[in-house]
């Protein structure tokens, strides 16, 4: 029987040692897993030509050296296509490994968006209420505030990146002080330690993207 495999698309550089652990985990040893990343081809030199415009959508992800980068989406749709395009030619289903909306990719394979995987979750658990979000950035606020907009929800949002040392536990009891009833840490970044720290912090039921992300996967897969 010829192996499956998956393939892990990162915004940033790949690998992504401090997320795909937790991914194959879950998918287990008899699933290869390949990645690749949108800024794969650019050298330390060539990174500050992502960083956002003003008012430009932004993401932030990491790079192989530890560090994390802000990058503009308009600048990083072309590169994130061009990664994608070679890595579903070896691959059986990829993840995308962010928490953004890309409608203007394209692939060939089954592209798994974590964004559209947390959003029908919280329609399913919590159909009317109020929903606590915690992002990385502040200049993320109102755009994802936009995204998780919805009649039915009352959203709260507070900023912890999960890059740098950040109060996650903080933010989530700032949530709860708010009358939150469930929480989204709206990044691949998070970890099952900021989850941790989230419930701890609140009490309160937390989502957490990466392993959503890598049970859906396992479930559609094997």
């Amino acid at each position: 029987m010829t192996r499956k495999s998956v393939g892990i698309l990162t915004i940033g550089q790949s690998p992504r040692e401090d997320v795909t652990p937790s991914i194959r985990a879950l998918l287990g040893d008899s699933i290869d897993i390949i990645e690749a990343g949108g800024l794969d081809r650019l050298g330390d030199d060539k990174i500050k030509s992502v960083c956002p415009d003003d008012q430009e959508i932004t993401y932030i992800s990491k790079l192989r050296n530890g560090k994390s980068v802000k990058i503009g989406k308009s600048k990083l749709l072309p590169l994130l296509q061009d990664e994608l395009t070679k890595l579903e030619e070896k691959v059986t289903v990829v993840i995308m490994l962010c928490t953004g909306d890309f409608p203007t990719i394209h692939s060939k394979k089954p592209l798994i968006y974590p964004d559209k995987i947390l959003n029908h979750t919280v329609q399913a658990i919590l159909k009317k209420g109020k929903l606590g979000v915690i992002v990385p950035l502040e200049e993320q606020r109102n755009t994802l505030t936009k995204k998780w907009g919805n009649p039915n929800l009352e959203l709260f949002v507070e900023v912890a990146s999960p890059y740098e040392d950040s109060d996650v536990k903080g933010a989530s009891q700032r949530l709860k002080s708010q009358g939150a009833e469930l929480i989204v840490l709206d990044c691949m970044g998070y970890s099952e330690t900021h989850k941790k720290d989230a419930m701890e912090g609140s009490n309160l039921p937390v989502l957490l993207p990466r392993t959503l992300t890598a049970r859906i996967t396992a479930e559609y897969i094997h």
